[in-house]
């Protein structure tokens, strides 16, 4: 996994009013706990552009004033208008205790099912792992290049001895769908036998009326025969 180096400010002051003006200033607040002391510090803004708008996960090199730990970003908050970053956590990182980060989807392959007209569909973007921080992917890599159109990948089938995937494991992560257009022409196809069917039992039932009108009629002329004989 790629590592991204944050440089950090220790702060002198905590609260409301002095994170506000940092965050006027361009910087973001920040603190980083999970080691042997838990340390508030401040950060340029545009630092995490790289950290935050990356299609992979990556690990962080903090240097603040010197001090330097690995860690990785745990949470961050956003204004929910203007986007700006209100705050940071970070976990630093230790060798003999596993992790848990959300881990992107990366799609490797070609699928027979989308040379078929089927169309990917991604239903999970990110997984969720646990694992040393030796083992911790960048990726979780899907392969598709078995996958047939309307079947799908579930989370069992991605399992791996260096990681734990915590999503239930049925829960499909990419599929293949059949295209509309396909499901309407199986559709018209079935009407059509089916109408085809109906057709044929009319033309018998047809058949079978005027075979019995035409009985009707006989009897009835016999009957009459009958009748001019006993008269004569």
């Amino acid at each position: 996994m790629e590592t991204i180096e944050i440089i950090g400010y220790k702060r002198a002051n905590l609260g409301k009013k002095n994170s506000k003006k940092l965050r006027e200033e361009g910087n973001v607040p920040c603190v980083v706990y999970g080691g042997d002391e838990q340390l508030h510090f401040h950060s340029p803004m545009i630092l995490f552009r790289d950290l935050i708008y990356t299609p992979g996960a990556n690990f962080v090199k903090l240097n603040i004033e010197g001090i330097e730990k690995d860690a990785i970003l745990q949470d961050i908050q956003f204004h929910p208008v203007s986007e700006v970053i209100l705050h940071a956590d970070f976990l630093e990182l230790q060798e003999n205790k596993k992790i848990k980060m959300d881990i992107p989807v990366k799609i490797i392959g070609d699928s027979p099912g989308v040379q078929q007209g089927g169309k990917i569909l991604i239903r999970i973007r990110k997984l969720s792992l646990m694992a040393y921080p030796k083992n911790m992917p960048s990726f979780v890599e899907v392969d598709i290049s078995e996958l047939q159109l309307g079947k799908s990948v579930q989370v069992e089938e991605l399992l791996s001895d260096q990681y734990d995937i915590l999503n239930s494991p049925l829960v499909s992560v990419v599929s293949v769908n059949i295209p509309r257009v396909k499901i309407e022409v199986e559709e018209e196809e079935e009407e059509g036998v089916e109408g085809e069917e109906g057709a044929e039992g009319a033309e018998g039932a047809e058949g079978a009326e005027t075979k019995e009108g035409g009985s009707d009629e006989g009897d009835n002329k016999d009957s009459s025969d009958s009748k001019e004989e006993k008269k004569d």
